[in-house]
């Protein structure tokens, strides 16, 4: 598959539904050859994007642009995308192959040529042998690899994904996603997948667009986002994040940042309201100036040289670089 360097670009664009605005004016640009995760809670507009960039949901106004060509009014087969459901969607009378190879029927292809290219399709899928079963005599994973050839057959510019993991089982999910990054890095193409897990937006993103309430709270690499987020929705919805109050303002600081120490020996003073075993850590819970929780994430051989028991006063003390200022 050809090496694709076009960007997506999204200007002002935005998805009314009656007097209800679930994307709002949002501006963007996807730089060629990324994995990038829209990222936020359900209802937030990411897969309302994702449905208008592939075509199956009307523009209400601004524009999708694909190497600088506008592609909003287009039917979805003229865009230079193709999209991967969260269903699978695999049409269950079909064989394997007739599956992958259906776009190209309906395009008039030959059926030799229809089935020489997906036979390329199952093979960069690791599907092979599996091209004379039906869907229903496949597992889980095994559908979702065809579901990705078909969709590739197409040799898209961009691959949109809406929540393709989310029907998986947690031990297939973790194998499948990077069964993704490393066929993303293999076809050099923009891949665009929809998530509201975080740990998988982390694991598979160079860029993260966190959405929240029909626009783009924050954006930029996954580490970017993760250590330094700029607002208190994204500080809290990464995780791993606490978001503290101080005199000089609102901040957010990473769990794992936050030392414990003895009783009037920290930059301030807490009491223990809660303590997890975590395996590598132990997560200390702990009340501050008031009704603030912050939690700590001590290492365990830390944690049980000294241990703490709810109730215990305790100081929590940190470097100030590690303290990252949010927008009110």
């Amino acid at each position: 598959m050809e090496n694709a360097k076009l960007d997506l670009e999204l200007v002002s664009l935005t998805k009314r539904y009656g007097t209800t605005v679930a994307v709002d004016a949002i501006n963007h640009r996807f730089k060629p050859g990324t994995y990038a995760c829209l990222l936020g809670p359900s209802g937030c507009g990411k897969s309302s994007t994702l449905r208008m960039i592939a075509g199956h949901e009307a523009v209400s106004d601004g524009s999708i642009l694909l190497g600088g060509r506008d592609i909003s009014a287009l039917p979805p087969a003229k865009r230079g995308t193709a999209m991967m459901f969260q269903s699978y969607a695999l049409f269950p009378h079909l064989s394997v192959t007739d599956n992958v190879a259906f776009s190209l029927k309906m395009k008039g292809v030959s059926s030799a040529e229809r089935t020489a290219k997906a036979g390329e399709m199952l093979e960069l899928v690791d599907m092979t042998a599996f091209g004379d079963r039906m869907p229903d005599q496949l597992s889980g994973g095994q559908q979702q690899r065809v579901a990705l050839a078909r969709a590739l057959i197409t040799r898209p510019q961009v691959l949109l994904l809406d929540e393709p993991l989310s029907a998986l089982d947690p031990f297939l999910r973790i194998r499948m996603r990077s069964e993704l990054k490393k066929l993303q890095r293999e076809l050099g193409i923009t891949f665009l997948h929809v998530t509201h897990g975080q740990d998988e937006a982390l694991a598979l993103a160079d860029e993260i667009v966190v959405m929240n309430n029909a626009v783009i709270e924050q954006a930029g690499p996954a580490r970017e986002v993760y250590n330094a987020p700029k607002t208190e929705f994204v500080a809290r919805f990464m995780g791993g994040h606490n978001v503290v109050g101080l005199p000089e303002g609102t901040f957010a600081i990473r769990s794992d940042a936050v030392q414990v120490t003895g009783p009037g020996t920290g930059l301030v003073e807490a009491s223990v309201t809660g303590i997890e075993y975590q395996g590598t850590h132990v997560s200390l819970n702990a009340r501050i100036m008031g009704d603030q929780e912050l939690v700590a994430q001590v290492p365990e051989a830390i944690f049980f040289n000294n241990p703490r028991q709810p109730g215990d006063r305790i100081g929590l003390t940190w470097e100030t670089g590690q303290l990252h200022p949010l927008k009110a």
